[in-house]
């Protein structure tokens, strides 16, 4: 099952009737740090109305489906709202009807197809898939090796884990708090979570709003990788991981090890570091190691060194 989260505009004859989009973060004080200027920001969703000044076209998945995609605009618009400077890439795989397989392999497809041909270095996914999907795990695992930063939304249900693809390893999954600053009901919770911003229509435009600061930090820190991108949200934020752009971009010395380049370093999931922790503890152990033969070597000398003068001699 796919559900397209928050409000869907009622489509006009010519054009989608979207909401103004409120962004709550200071965008003025953002703008001279960064505005996500030249970064690509793919929206694999119900499409975007061409309309949207930030439209660097995209893929239809549905050729030949009419579809006004409101709710892929105002996610689009809400990502724009926040980093004015990025390049929205429309992927429209579902027109709000009810998933199937094939519809779930159209979100697949259109993974592969923002961090391929589409050159995206965020993708936005507000949209949620029921059930663990193998076509969708695996493209969600390629972009992210690939060095793309790809963000979801959790859910709008509370009784329901948090659904597919928020809940894989390497994707920022985002809930949502409500701009009063009240915990959203609807937002569900787990360990899947790791990021809340402010939805008061749905997790679609939290992860919206995430996927703009990314898009920023991309922009600000161009050399570093996807991983590095992530954790610096992660440990920026506020308390109850609600996102704080500004802390994101201002920030010195928020994450302990510099940034790489994501070419250099396969992105690693924010919520798992297995890899480098095992490489932590064998560097540990060889240093481990070489210090103690290190030291004991030292004191072979000196004791050498105190045998000689006092007419100690090796055996044989």
């Amino acid at each position: 099952m796919i559900v397209l989260l928050g409000p869907v505009s009622v489509p006009a004859p010519t054009a989608c009737v979207v909401a103004p989009v409120v962004v709550p973060y200071p965008v003025a004080a953002l703008a001279p740090l960064a505005t996500g200027a030249g970064v690509r920001v793919a929206v694999v969703d119900s499409g975007v109305d061409g309309a949207l000044p930030q439209l660097a076209g995209g893929r239809d998945l549905l050729p030949g489906r009419p579809g006004c995609g409101g709710h892929g605009t105002a996610v689009a618009a809400s990502i724009a709202g926040i980093a004015p400077g990025v390049r929205i890439v429309a992927v429209r795989v579902s027109d709000g009807d009810p998933g199937d397989a094939a519809g779930i392999g159209r979100v697949a497809e259109g993974i592969r197809w923002a961090a391929g041909p589409g050159r995206a270095q965020v993708i936005n996914v507000s949209l949620v898939i029921g059930v663990d999907d193998r076509r969708v795990r695996a493209a969600v695992a390629q972009a992210v090796h690939g060095g793309v930063i790809v963000v979801a939304a959790a859910g709008n249900d509370p009784r329901r884990p948090v659904g597919y693809p928020a809940a894989y390893p390497g994707v920022i999954g985002v809930g949502a708090v409500l701009s009063s600053g009240a915990t959203a009901s609807f937002s569900p919770v787990g360990p899947e979570v790791d990021l809340v911003a402010v939805g008061d229509g749905g997790t679609s435009f939290s992860a919206a709003f995430v996927s703009g600061a990314a898009a920023l930090l991309r922009q600000r820190f161009p050399d570093a990788s996807a991983a590095w991108i992530a954790e610096r949200l992660s440990v920026t934020a506020d308390v109850s991981r609600r996102l704080n752009p500004y802390r994101a971009l201002t920030e010195a010395g928020a994450v302990s090890r510099p940034p790489v380049a994501a070419a250099a370093t396969p992105p690693i999931s924010p919520r798992y570091d297995g890899d480098g922790a095992r490489a932590w503890r064998r560097a540990s152990w060889f240093a481990g190691v070489a210090l103690i033969l290190l030291v004991s070597g030292a004191s072979a000398v000196a004791a050498h060194s105190r045998g000689r003068r006092r007419g100690w001699r090796p055996p044989g």
